[in-house]
């Protein structure tokens, strides 16, 4: 190795230091959350928790109480999600899931929370394309929440060379491939 590259026993403790957290906010900070966060986010998820119900057969009031969280998280500058959505509506994701598929409700509550998923998706897409989400967390949540999946697909295709042969052609050729028992 040459000098340039080769660090002092020094310069390699130094590194050390600032790779090991000191405490538990610095602990925090590692994974993301700044001192005060953590409280900031459950302050604004608390807000759902005292919101007074709906009813949820209402698709009106359905798409007013989505309306109000999308209208609640602008005003805090924040990312709107599918399970936020749901607290909102005061459902759970098994309730919202079957809504988007149809099974119940399809006439009156598919379209609108079709919609609103469409919705935090493009607001997902363009966090993505901007670099403003951790590809991994980013990936993690187009799989959970709008379905997005790793797939190949493989394709046989069984190539028969006698496919396009007429019987007697096939019995011809099968018959100078194998060659009779002696």
């Amino acid at each position: 190795m040459s000098e340039k590259n080769e660090l002092t026993q020094e310069q390699a403790q130094e590194i050390v230091k600032k790779r090991k957290p000191k405490n538990g906010l610095e602990i925090m900070k590692d994974f993301g959350a700044e001192p005060g966060e953590n409280s900031r986010f459950l302050r604004f998820a608390l807000v759902s928790w005292d919101l007074p119900p709906i009813d949820i057969s209402d698709p009106e009031q359905v798409k007013n109480r989505i309306g109000e969280y999308f209208q609640h998280c602008m005003e805090n500058d924040r990312k709107p999600q599918i399970v936020g959505m749901c607290n909102w509506l005061g459902i759970n994701r098994d309730t919202l899931n079957m809504w988007v598929r149809g099974e119940t409700r399809s006439s009156t509550h598919t379209d609108i929370i079709k919609k609103a998923c469409s919705m935090i998706e493009e607001q997902w897409a363009d966090y993505m394309t901007n670099g403003k989400i951790n590809p991994a967390s980013g990936i993690f949540l187009a799989k959970n929440w709008f379905g997005y999946r790793d797939q190949t697909d493989v394709v046989v295709a069984p190539q028969n060379p006698l496919d396009n042969l007429k019987a007697e052609e096939a019995r011809k050729r099968l018959t100078e491939a194998v060659p009779d028992d002696e």
